[in-house]
């Protein structure tokens, strides 16, 4: 095709893999995404490089591991220096436009996070739903369109942003800032990038009544775990089962089991709210006549644990529930549709996949790679065969520290919880063995007769480390 296609990147916050129809869940209703992966390629193992926001987001935004780009933690500013992919597409020609979270530096408060050399001619920015900066852009539309119920949500025991009525809930809000782009902003010169980041499946669970009432808390199903679950597995996560976020935010002992159920509808019912506003999106973008050459792409910064293994929220867990995410690519034309990719990948590979579809030079210091040759299904496209994500006291601060790495291969998936000399914590770790036990419930880390297996994982996991290291200072010459 000579024509550069279109790039449609939708990213949901918090959103677990498993929330969706195509990924079999026959409780949740996502219509529309389910139509998107039947005309595209699902990916089903696709892992993000940290289970908390800002590291994740700098990943994708730069196709560089956490130890690479250095933005290791929330509320920690992406250096100056790290380029985005988005910057390199303006520069090739393309009209790019965000609209609604980044996160590559510090927001609490709501505070503007400072601009980087994105490459965005429209930058609508809101980090979240919650009062705060005087730059957050849906707040100033709130205002604007809806007083009194912007007024509402701000009086204390009020309804709150997150169950505001549909048509001034966030996610609406980016539904109709992006059919705007699509309809009305962007420069029609130039193909297109747009980046549309919802906020939604992010806690705190609420949702427009009319989501809500879809589901019943009682006929979904109670979280995945199994008595004394937490005994065998590293000290950090029944602290974390007790109190969420390091003492920030309640643990998964302060719920009820009909609490529980209640938060699985309302942020199933905050994925429906999603599913919906992807599902007018992608009608304006064929009412426009930009389907056929748009590349869509589905995804989700990191997942929610939802009560499963008896934790909450998210932070110092490698489970398949926080760090697994939803990827669906669509490309009519180009990519095979109602294919599904076993292979893994990871949130790295985004940005080189869409260089890769545009034409445009790769990022001189990226390390992902392309995923349109898994996603053709070309001769020999195999994948790399692992997977890594990795957690540096990332979220809420601990103290001691807490330090996580996870290898996952095709079988297994270890994970360490460094100890001295990386924090006062003591070592400890998991090991998983994905095809008896694919809900992670038995850990094997201290299995004798799984001894074997996992010192060639933590073997492999250095090397592993020593390969994503950021060697591209060129060398001038021998000495």
């Amino acid at each position: 095709m000579s024509e550069r296609p279109n790039i449609l990147l939708i990213c949901t916050d918090q959103q677990r893999y498993d929330t969706l129809g195509a990924y079999g869940n026959e409780h949740v209703r996502t219509p529309n995404l389910d139509r998107l992966a039947a005309e595209g390629v699902l990916f089903e193992n696709c892992y993000v490089q940290n289970p908390v926001c800002s590291p994740s987001r700098a990943s994708l935004m730069t196709s560089r591991y956490p130890h690479a780009h250095g933005l290791w933690a929330n509320g920690v500013q992406l250096p100056d220096h790290e380029e985005f992919f988005t910057r390199t597409l303006a520069d090739e020609g393309y009209d790019c436009g965000l609209v609604g979270k980044l996160h590559l530096s510090a927001c609490k408060g709501g505070r503007l996070e400072p601009r980087h050399d994105d490459g965005f001619r429209v930058f609508r920015w809101a980090h979240d739903p919650y009062p705060g900066s005087s730059e957050n852009q849906y707040h100033r539309w709130l205002q604007t369109a809806y007083p009194e119920l912007a007024a509402q949500a701000r009086e204390p025991g009020g309804p709150g942003f997150d169950n505001l009525p549909t048509e001034a809930h966030y996610s609406r809000w980016i539904g109709n800032e992006t059919i705007d782009f699509l309809q009305a902003s962007r420069d029609r010169s130039k193909p297109f990038c747009f980046v549309a980041n919802f906020f939604d499946p992010h806690h705190g669970f609420g949702a427009p009544a009319e989501y809500l009432e879809r589901y019943r808390a009682e006929q979904l199903p109670p979280p995945v775990t199994r008595p004394a679950e937490l005994d065998d597995k590293p000290p950090i996560l029944t602290e974390a089962s007790k109190e969420s976020y390091a003492g920030h935010a309640r643990g998964y002992l302060s719920y009820t089991e009909d609490e529980l159920q209640q938060v699985k509808a309302a942020y199933w019912a905050m994925v429906t709210l999603v599913d919906d506003e992807v599902g007018r999106i992608l009608a304006a973008l064929e009412a426009e006549g930009l389907a056929d050459n748009t590349i869509v792409v589905f995804t989700s910064d990191h997942g929610e644990m939802l009560g499963d293994h008896q934790l909450m929220l998210k932070g110092p867990m490698m489970y398949d529930c926080a760090v697994r995410v939803p990827l669906i690519v669509r490309w009519p034309g180009q990519l095979p549709a109602g294919t599904r990719r076993p292979e893994l990948v990871q949130w790295v590979d985004l940005a080189p996949t869409f260089l890769d579809a545009a034409g445009a030079p790769a990022l001189p210091r990226g390390q992902g790679s392309s995923l349109l040759p898994l996603a053709r299904g070309d001769a020999g496209a195999v994948g790399r065969g692992w997977a890594i994500s990795e957690y540096r006291n990332s979220g809420h601060p601990y103290d001691p520290p807490v330090h996580t790495t996870m290898l996952r291969t095709g079988q297994w998936k270890l994970v360490v919880y460094h100890g001295r000399p990386s924090t006062d914590r003591d070592r400890a770790g998991e090991l998983y063995d994905l095809e008896a036990d694919p809900q992670e419930l038995e850990n094997l880390w201290d299995a004798a007769d799984q001894a074997q297996v996992r010192l060639r994982l933590q073997e492999m996991l250095l090397d592993v480390l020593v390969a994503t290291e950021d060697r591209s200072q060129p060398r001038v010459d021998d000495f």
